[in-house]
């Protein structure tokens, strides 16, 4: 028999269940409706005086131009620099706010705000609604944003889109321990997993390669493997079913890449 604490436990994490669905519900519910998108990520910290905010407004500007909505973290920073710069060119400027306990004001250069309760709700409305991540320096929120893409696409869990890392000089030591520590010392990642993303200092270019993806005039990492007849669209909540851990204990067998639902 249930004792009265397990009662008001279970009660608790059901209507947390159902806060966690509503976000998912409304913000679905909006994003659907501004059309393609990519996400501009970098540090909140920084100043409207330094180049990378000036590279993130023209970013936003240039994506604007390529019907492209942008979507922020809608903070200060990096985040306002890039829904500014799609604002003034008249673009759709997505913010996907997050409530903290230490108060983060909102940047004022959103034409769609929505505010999240959940982090992680919030992370997968950014991959679900982006054709292409521009990510900028920042600190661990922003590494957070593209070892998770990374991740998706390295394990097939979505289908490839661009990554691209403005920056040389802040990526390259992050990039070198990879080479190093990563791929040669260790063997925990691969060498094709280097195509997953590219650098660059020119965000036009950044901007023609995502809008070249998207238009299917490049394909986006190409040596990753591929499943059979690989879908343009992936499942309804952004990301392809797989194929069930323990399928193969009931088939008698391996589970080939062909077997994915």
């Amino acid at each position: 028999m249930e004792s009265k604490q397990v009662k008001e436990a279970l009660q608790h994490e059901a209507w947390r269940a159902l806060r966690i669905m509503s976000e998912f519900v409304d913000a679905t519910d909006t994003l659907v409706r501004v059309g393609p998108g990519v996400a501009v990520f970098g540090s909140a910290r920084t100043h409207p005086s330094k180049p990378s905010y000036l590279k993130a407004v023209e970013c936003g500007r240039l994506l604007a131009h390529r019907q492209f909505a942008v979507i922020t973290g809608g903070g200060p920073g990096i985040m306002e620099a890039a829904n500014k710069g799609c604002l003034e060119a008249k673009g759709t400027s997505i913010g996907l706010n997050i409530s903290l306990p230490l108060e983060q004001k909102p940047n004022p250069y959103q034409s769609v705000e929505l505010t999240f309760r959940y982090f992680f709700v919030r992370k997968v409305m950014f991959v679900k609604h982006a054709s292409g991540f521009v990510i900028f320096p920042g600190g661990f929120g922003t590494l957070d944003e593209l070892f998770e893409s990374l991740t998706l696409i390295q394990t097939l869990k979505i289908v490839p889109f661009p990554v691209v890392l403005i920056g040389k000089a802040f990526w390259e030591p992050l990039l070198q321990w990879m080479r190093t520590t990563l791929a040669v010392e260790h063997e925990t990642i691969s060498p094709e997993d280097f195509e997953m993303f590219h650098v660059t200092d020119d965000v036009e270019e950044a901007v023609t390669l995502i809008h070249d993806v998207f238009v299917g005039k490049r394909a986006w990492a190409t040596r990753l493997p591929r499943f059979p007849n690989d879908p343009p669209v992936t499942a309804e909540e952004g990301i392809r079913p797989g194929i069930h851990p323990r399928r193969h204990l009931s088939r008698g067998g391996g589970a080939g890449m062909d077997n994915i639902e």
